[in-house]
C-alpha cells in the first residue's frame, strides 16, 4: 500500500506534482499542454488538472527530448506527431550566425557580423596560401 508521500503508480497527479518530479515550474507544464496537443490531462472543477498514467509518461519524455537531449519544441512537435526518427539526433548549433535551435523556435536573433567578417578574412588567407 502507498503511504501518504507516495502514490499508487497508477494514480492521477496534481500539477503541483508532476512539476516536483520533472523539476520543472507548473507554467511550462501549461505551456507544454498548449503547444502539444497529444498531452491533455483531465481537468475537473475549478480547472485542476490531474495527470493519467500516460499523460505522465508523455510529460517525462517531453522533458527528456527539451531538456536533456537539446531538442527544440517544434522538434518535439514533428517527433510526436511522427515526422521525425526519434533515433535522429538534434542538429547540432552552426559555427557561425544563428543558431539552428534558434531559426527552428523563430526567435529573433541577429547575425554577429564582425564574426563573420573575421571568418571571412581567415578563409580568404587560407584560400591564398
Amino acid at each position: 500500500m502507498a503511504t501518504a508521500s507516495q502514490k499508487d503508480p497508477g494514480a492521477l497527479k496534481t500539477i503541483g506534482e508532476l512539476s516536483s518530479e520533472l523539476g520543472v515550474a507548473q507554467h511550462i507544464l501549461r505551456y507544454w499542454e498548449s503547444k502539444f496537443p497529444q498531452l491533455r490531462p483531465m481537468q475537473r472543477a475549478g480547472n485542476r488538472r490531474y495527470y493519467r498514467p500516460d499523460d505522465v509518461d508523455l510529460a517525462r519524455r517531453i522533458n527528456r527530448l527539451l531538456n536533456q537531449e537539446g531538442y527544440t519544441v517544434r522538434g518535439v512537435q514533428k517527433l510526436l506527431r511522427g515526422k521525425v526518427d526519434e533515433a535522429e539526433t538534434p542538429p547540432a548549433p552552426s559555427i557561425i550566425g544563428p543558431s539552428v535551435a534558434a531559426e527552428q523556435d523563430d526567435s529573433p536573433v541577429g547575425v554577429d557580423v564582425f564574426r563573420l567578417i573575421v571568418l571571412r578574412d581567415r578563409l580568404a588567407t587560407a584560400l591564398e596560401s
